[in-house]
């Protein structure tokens, strides 16, 4: 890349979305720089949580559109990454004093036909005297219904996104902000700011502003534009606490405030609980989670679980910023539409400028080809859709099969810790083996700097998937963070960081 490099599209958002709008482009010969003021995935699309879902309370705001096309998307991201994506059964408890059976009854009636269903099995009642989900819940609790959803490692979906987009012709500039962007004889001249502080002009036939919780801030500042379409910041914030159930079912559970939450194992030994809806007006750079959200939390879990828990329990926290449609009508933030608009603003024998406001990480893949299909149309670029069919870097197992491939390759790879195994074809898929290359001992591996984290896949994150800090990994890139000594994390983010740090001293000498 040059000063006079010109590109049919610049990007600017490394979240879910941008990442989507990248890779499709690129798939149809587009030209594509895409730049991310941070790391990959960094704020809203790492703080999800990481459901593949149709979203079953947005029937009750008659969202039948946006739950349709959710539920349509489902099966083919499942299909397209069995790694990072995998059917997950949820449990509802009946409590009849917030919503009458026949009401749930319904709901999943409809849940489970507005779209078809080929790889998931359908909704139906259980009695929890019965059920294994039953065991860690209050007596009371005699009954229930579950149905299915997905499951999704969100930050790793955004960079297998991004990684296709740049194995398909894609430029990727992370820690690179856009400070200006101007049209010139139709044209953009846009001024991206390196994090060392170094500066680049770039030329390019188009801009999708894909920023997220910035995407206002990008249109009033560097870009000098107006919008049509606002957007409403809304914070949503989870807890992990160690695990407090045996089996592999997630549970929903219904909160007299109407709003519900979810309880999902994770990480193998931790449960993740999520999520609340407030409104937030500060900088989404530096959402953090209140104690009274963590309050609310452990009080949603306790109305239901024997064994309770208290802000004490809580492992580990995150917290994220929706960048949420603005919906005149809805009062409350958990009723403000999860849809997404595309605004693009297109004038004659002008450059091309298209905004997304909204969105959820289930429908991204619809939202990037909308968006591509948009700026196509302008760009007189005539190439047909490809992503619905096409597996993401490390997907591409055999009948979407995970549990034969992770098999397959534990096998392969005896050598390897059963656990490490089965999280390195989890984490990567068949890309496992770009991981561990030569390797043939765990010696081969190099420096473990963390339980499970050696040498070889700090240098392939490093070198294939943007990886610059010991933040980016540990929870990130993988999850590591949590299966880390508290008493220790802080030495073990320092002496990752002062490897990234010798890495780049080498490739710089």
């Amino acid at each position: 890349m040059t000063q006079d490099s010109i590109y049919d599209l610049l990007v600017v958002g490394g979240g879910i979305n941008g990442a989507g709008i990248a890779r499709d482009a690129a798939g149809r010969g587009l030209s594509v720089l895409l730049c991310e003021q941070d790391d990959l995935a960094a704020h809203t699309s790492s703080a999800s949580t990481k459901l593949i879902h149709g979203g079953l309370r947005y029937l009750e705001y008659r969202e039948f559109g946006l739950v349709r096309k959710a539920l349509q998307e489902r099966e083919t991201l499942l299909r397209a990454a069995p790694h990072i994506m995998w059917p997950l059964r949820f449990v509802m408890p009946h409590m009849p004093d917030l919503r009458p059976a026949w009401l749930i009854r319904a709901g999943l009636f409809l849940y489970d036909h507005l779209a078809r269903r080929e790889l998931l099995p359908g909704s139906r009642g259980i009695d929890m005297r019965k059920h294994p989900a039953g065991k860690p819940l209050i007596d009371s609790i005699k009954r229930g219904f579950v149905y299915s959803d997905g499951w999704v490692d969100d930050a790793r979906l955004v960079v297998l996104n991004a990684l296709d987009a740049q194995e398909r012709g894609a430029t990727i500039l992370t820690r690179t902000k856009l400070t200006g962007a101007t049209r010139v004889n139709g044209e953009w001249h846009a001024q991206l700011l390196r994090a060392d502080g170094s500066t680049l002009t770039v030329r390019a036939r188009s801009i999708a502003n894909a920023a997220g919780p910035w995407v206002g801030d990008l249109l009033r500042g560097p870009l000098a534009r107006e919008a049509n379409y606002s957007v409403r910041l809304v914070k949503g914030s989870h807890i992990v606490t160690r695990r407090l159930f045996e089996h592999d079912h997630a549970y929903i559970f219904q909160n007299p405030d109407k709003r519900i939450i979810f309880a999902i194992p994770y990480e193998r030994d931790f449960t993740l609980i999520g999520t609340t809806d407030l409104e937030y007006n500060g900088d989404p750079s530096k959402v953090a989670i209140e104690p009274s959200e963590t309050q609310y939390l452990c009080d949603s879990i306790n109305r239901y679980f024997k064994q309770h828990i208290a802000p004490r329990d809580v492992c580990w926290t995150y917290s994220g910023v929706r960048p949420l449609l603005e919906d005149e009508n809805a009062d409350n933030p958990s009723a403000v539409t999860r849809d997404y608009r595309l605004e693009l603003d297109a004038p004659a024998g002008e450059a091309p400028l298209l905004s997304v406001f909204g969105g959820k990480i289930t429908t991204f893949r619809k939202l990037a080809e909308e968006a591509v299909d948009d700026l196509a149309r302008v760009l007189q670029h005539d190439k047909p859709t490809w992503t619905a069919g096409a597996p993401l870097p490390g997907g591409d197992i055999a009948h979407a099969d995970f549990e034969r491939f992770a098999s397959q390759f534990a096998q392969q790879h005896a050598w390897l810790p059963a656990a490490l195994a089965r999280r390195y074809a989890r984490a990567y898929g068949t890309r496992a083996e770009r991981v561990i290359g030569a390797a043939r001992s765990l010696a081969d591996l190099g420096q473990q700097f963390a339980p499970g984290l050696y040498e070889t896949e700090l240098r392939y994150l490093r070198e294939t998937e943007w990886a610059t800090t010991a933040r980016d990994v540990l929870w990130r890139r993988s999850k590591l963070g949590l299966h880390v000594e508290p008493g220790t994390l802080e030495n073990v983010t320092r002496d990752i960081d002062a490897w990234f740090a010798r890495a780049t001293t080498r490739q710089h000498a």
